[in-house]
């Protein structure tokens, strides 16, 4: 994804999340990939493909590509995070383990 695609990719994730009433601690979108953390009751599954969807019909909405392009993959890589340090490292390596920040965002006050 260019500049452009990433920063519609990354408003999506943190209006769906909002709407959702999901907690968003941390997103990362990089040029072929996505990394987020989500406080949520869903499973990580249901964020994820929420997310995908969401994602894809911001960028349609704003004119990027067809409208049936193909953008993610199939899947996706999930897990439930279920104590407050493994919280902690999935945000630290989402904002910054992936190399040069791109297109971040990091929850300010993260709910606990």
């Amino acid at each position: 994804m260019d500049e452009r695609r990433r920063e519609v990719v990354l408003v999506a994730i943190r209006e769906r999340c909002l709407a959702n009433r999901w907690g968003l601690l941390a997103a990362h979108v990089r040029k072929n990939h996505v990394h987020i953390v989500v406080e949520s009751d869903a499973s990580p599954d249901r964020v994820m493909n929420d997310v995908k969807s969401f994602a894809s019909r911001c960028l349609n909405r704003a004119g990027f590509d067809v409208s049936d392009r193909k953008r993610w993959a199939r899947h996706g890589s999930t897990r439930w995070l279920w104590t407050s340090d493994s919280v902690e490292a999935a945000v630290l390596y989402v904002v910054e383990g992936q190399g040069d920040a791109i297109a971040v965002y990091q929850n300010p006050a993260p709910r606990r």
